[in-house]
């Protein structure tokens, strides 16, 4: 679905992103992660056409997209949440939610529309009873279903997820990474860029590790998790219960087991 070959980017003389390699395949979870300032967000940026791409390629479903404008990448089915979330806060959810579907107004039409509007309601409860409100009014976990549910309204063929938790009370989180899996369960691909690791590796069919702009590591969530460099800097894991397989271990099973238990509750 989403492969990047080699791609350098950055803002205006700095080049942040050197030699990235990603591959987000359908119907998978790909968690970025990594700590603040590593490139998670610039990288995010690039692949939606938001910064330019010096150099490499990146290829959405089997086609060169880099010299192409957000807009056209939009219509190809590749859907951006921000870091930010960047709703429109004066306008009403209705609206936010319209502008979701701006790049395909005149294929849907305004009854095309209101039905992918009550399709994304369906899986956001709370925005169904607001939309005549405006989305400024929202709770921040609020503005975060708004943002995704925005972007959904392209029955996107990816969604990339940038900081979705950031700022979130738990009980929040869990809402949004329950969604997340859920969005995997309906074919679409996800590249989930994160600070929460515990939580990516633990929805993640496969990771990656960016570092000052460079992947440094990738696996599968067990894989990563068996890296004591991993669990000791990104896990909270200590420096010896890393070093040692059995702790490393059992941290997956406690990371697993509790977040299966958050996402079928209730």
């Amino acid at each position: 679905m989403l492969e990047l070959r080699s791609l350098e980017s950055g803002y205006r003389d700095l080049t942040v992103l050197h030699g990235i390699n990603i591959e987000v395949r359908t119907g998978e979870i790909v968690a970025l992660i990594g700590a603040n300032g590593a490139g998670k967000t610039t990288l995010a940026k690039a692949i939606a056409g938001l910064l330019p791409v010096r150099r490499g390629q990146i290829m959405f479903a089997e086609r060169p997209v880099e010299r192409l404008p957000p807009r056209e990448r939009i219509r190809l089915g590749m859907a951006h949440v921000p870091e930010s979330r960047q709703i429109v806060a004066p306008l009403s959810v209705a609206d936010n939610l319209r502008l979701g579907a701006y790049a395909q107004q005149h294929k849907l039409g305004e009854d095309g529309i209101k039905r992918r509007m009550a399709a994304v309601c369906d899986l956001f409860p709370p925005l169904r009873e607001r939309l005549e409100e405006a989305a400024g009014n929202l709770s921040g976990g609020q503005q975060q279903m708004l943002a995704i549910a925005r972007a959904l309204m392209l029955e996107p063929r990816l969604v990339i997820l940038d900081e979705p938790s950031l700022g979130l009370a738990p009980a929040l989180v869990a809402e949004i990474f329950r969604l997340i899996v859920s969005l995997r369960e309906q074919g679409i691909a996800i590249l989930l860029s994160e600070q929460n690791a515990q939580m990516s590796l633990a929805i993640a069919d496969r990771a990656y590790v960016i570092e000052m702009g460079r992947i440094t590591l990738a696996g599968n969530g067990r894989e990563l998790l068996g890296r004591p460099e991993i669990a000791e800097r990104y896990l909270g894991v200590g420096t010896a219960a890393a070093a040692d397989p059995r702790a490393v271990e059992a941290q997956h099973v406690r990371l697993v087991h509790g977040l299966k238990a958050i996402l079928h509750d209730g």
